[in-house]
């Protein structure tokens, strides 16, 4: 077993960004003698109340038997109950494998699980292809799958193929049996568990608080990296109100915080350093556009002034390795603002073919485009060879030549960038050409 309490402090006390936090290795860690951790994506974590475990969170559908199995061989007492810290399918879909071994467990979740799973059913096949994007590129050895059996059969290879699957949640997910709406207190086996709702990367998380041992289970609202609220193909988040729920963890002063992706963390005053550091991190943002927003801005003007400071995105627990500031910037204003840009003709815009093809015309053919789109990858300048790639590509979707043009840029794109979503997002259009040039 690791000692990951150790492992965290020293990560955070030195800013070593060397060790990797979040791990998916499907192995139990003890962090204390009635508690401990599986790490997958996401973790389970398991409490031993002396009548029957607590698990909160089951991690994903793929992983769910290996984590079952971890916690069987620690403890030979049923799991009793599964607190979900919330509905998306990386904390809930392993809930089957539980039930399959420990019958009948009490499960615990917000009020708005249960329509969040309802809302998936609804949009199955919009979240399959978003998620195929959001990690595609990522090797399959790393446990990311959503839905084990019913994964595509040649999902095997980590750059050029998505990760795909038929159904984003697992059929036989457990809905939560305990609805909880502002908060819940349950005792079990002398325990006292306290689910507190906020909204922040979702409309229904929970976070718990066990005020005997002074420890948090935090769900999402940590995942060492930058928070997950900009997130460019999902549904809206809350980074303003995130920034309340780690502020509300920070005053309950506690020992250990328990994360689902990441290390858990000891010591108060560690603890509220770190809450701190996020919560700051997304008022800024948040403040920033806003006031931007107050003064008349556009959106193109607010994306591309306002930032963290280069030292705030270096620390272990915020670097943006899978969402970005940028991301949230945009999710701040289709939150107070709507969807439109700002840009009177993208109000109602002509289709993106026409445009280019009027643009292409203008040039005096695609050549003249495909040539200063290739110029502004040599610079660097991988926003405007992007914008460019497009247009030649729209202007003229059948050219073998364009796409290929196209895919190379977009895969030198996706290696300049430091998140997953940008990553996975750049791979797939590289994909899209790549495939239009009969190069796969």
């Amino acid at each position: 077993m690791a000692d990951l309490l150790a492992l965290s402090s020293h990560i955070i006390d030195n800013n070593d960004t060397d060790i990797h936090p979040n791990r998916v290795i499907n192995e139990l860690s003890e962090i204390r003698d009635d508690l401990a951790i599986v790490e997958s994506f996401s973790h389970s974590v398991v409490l031993d109340t002396g009548d029957g475990l607590v698990a909160f969170d089951t991690s994903t559908g793929s992983n769910g038997r290996a984590v079952v199995e971890q916690i069987a061989a620690w403890r030979s007492s049923p799991v009793t109950h599964l607190m979900y810290t919330h509905g998306h399918a990386d904390h809930v879909g392993g809930s089957r494998e539980f039930a399959a071994v420990w019958n009948n467990p009490v499960v615990v979740g917000h009020e708005n699980v249960a329509a969040r799973f309802d809302r998936y059913a609804y949009t199955n096949d919009w979240n399959v292809e978003i998620n195929a994007r959001q990690f595609g590129g990522v090797n399959p050895a790393n446990n990311l799958a959503l839905s084990p059996d019913e994964l595509d059969d040649d999902d095997a290879v980590a750059t050029t193929q998505p990760r795909r699957w038929n159904s984003y949640i697992p059929k036989g997910t457990l809905r939560p049996t305990i609805e909880v709406d502002r908060h819940h207190s349950m005792t079990i086996g002398g325990t006292t568990i306290e689910a507190h709702h906020a909204i922040g990367e979702t409309d229904d998380h929970l976070w718990f608080w066990l005020p005997a041992s002074r420890t948090i289970m935090a769900g999402d609202f940590l995942i060492w990296m930058f928070p997950n609220a900009g997130n460019p193909q999902k549904v809206q988040r809350y980074p303003r109100e995130w920034a309340a729920a780690l502020r509300t963890m920070a005053a309950m002063e506690p020992e250990l915080f328990v994360p689902a992706h990441g290390l858990p963390i000891t010591g108060a005053d560690r603890i509220a350093r770190v809450l701190d550091d996020v919560a700051s991190a997304l008022e800024h943002l948040v403040d920033t556009v806003v006031a931007m927003m107050n003064g008349g801005a556009t959106l193109d003007a607010i994306i591309h002034e306002v930032d963290l400071p280069a030292d705030t995105l270096a620390k272990p627990y915020l670097r943006p390795l899978y969402d970005e500031p940028e991301f949230v910037v945009r999710n701040i204003w289709r939150l107070y603002g709507g969807w439109w840009d700002g840009a009177a003709s993208r109000l109602k815009p002509s289709p993106d073919a026409q445009l280019a093809a009027c643009i292409a015309e203008m040039a005096g053919g695609i050549g003249p485009i495909v040539a200063r789109a290739r110029a502004a990858a040599e610079a660097d300048d991988m926003r405007l060879a992007c914008h460019l790639a497009d247009i030649a590509a729209w202007a003229a979707p059948s050219d073998a030549d364009v796409h290929t043009m196209r895919a190379e840029i977009y895969m030198a794109r996706r290696r300049t960038e430091p998140s997953l979503m940008a990553k996975g997002i750049f791979a797939a259009a590289a994909r899209e050409s790549s495939v239009a040039a009969g190069n796969t």
